[in-house]
Order: structure tokens, then sequence, then C-alpha cells
């Protein structure tokens, strides 16, 4: 079970959403400056104007279950298990399921999307520079 108070709870959760979000967010920056550097070397010298703070991307997406028009419905608590806790998923008003789902769009499905097609393209473009030096 959670050991400690309320406070110390939602301190955890908004912890944990801060770290995962910054952490995924300079993963994607990265899989990105990578893609630049390797694809398109004319544009990888020009990445640092691009983001200059990656976590700039994903902090309006920290607040919200702590403060403002959602603070109601929408806050942090133990998870399902007890052992910790995070973001009251199980919240069912019009604005917390907004909350969600453009976390969910925004912070983890476009970032993983672009973190794919990064990777992608760069294999493409080894693959590609590998084939031409095979045939010279």
């Amino acid at each position: 079970r959670w050991l400690f108070n309320q406070a110390m709870c939602t301190i955890y959760a908004f912890c944990g959403v801060l770290f995962g979000l910054c952490s995924l967010t300079s993963l994607t920056v990265l899989s990105t400056v990578c893609c630049l550097k390797v694809c398109y070397p004319v544009y990888g010298r020009c990445w640092h104007a691009l983001c200059p703070r990656p976590s700039l991307l994903t902090e309006p997406f920290y607040p919200p279950p702590i403060m403002g028009p959602i603070r109601p419905s929408l806050g942090y608590g133990p998870e399902p298990y007890g052992t910790a806790c995070c973001i009251a998923w199980e919240a069912s008003s019009r604005e917390a399921t907004l909350y969600i789902l453009a976390l969910f769009v925004f912070c983890y499905l476009l970032p993983c999307l672009l973190i794919l097609a990064s990777y992608s393209l760069i294999l493409w473009t080894v693959l590609g520079s590998r084939r031409a030096v095979r045939h010279h």
C-alpha cells in the first residue's frame, strides 16, 4: 500500500509524469537530430534552432492534474494496486477525458511515430549508401 499522505502521492505522481514526458521528448529530439545529421547533413547543423529546450514541447501537459479547470475532476491518486501514485486515469469528466486523450496523442503517439519515422529514414539512408558503395 502507499505509505505516505496524499500530498506525497501528488508530488510522486507529478514527478513521474514530468520525468516520463521529459524522457520521451528527449528521445524524440535525439532521434530527429540523428535523422537530420545522417539523412540531411545540410540541415543537421541548425538543429539547435529547432528545439532549444526539449521539455518545452510537453510543458503544457505538466500542470493540468494539479491546477486549472480540470483539477476537481482529474488529479493524482494511488494506482489500482495501491503501491504507487499516478494520474487518476478513471476520471470520467469531459475535461479529464480530453486531457488524457491529448496526453496520449501529443505526448506518446506522435513522439513514438516520429522516433519510428526517424530511425526508419536513417536505416533507409544507410542501406542506400551501402548499396552505392557496393556498386562502385
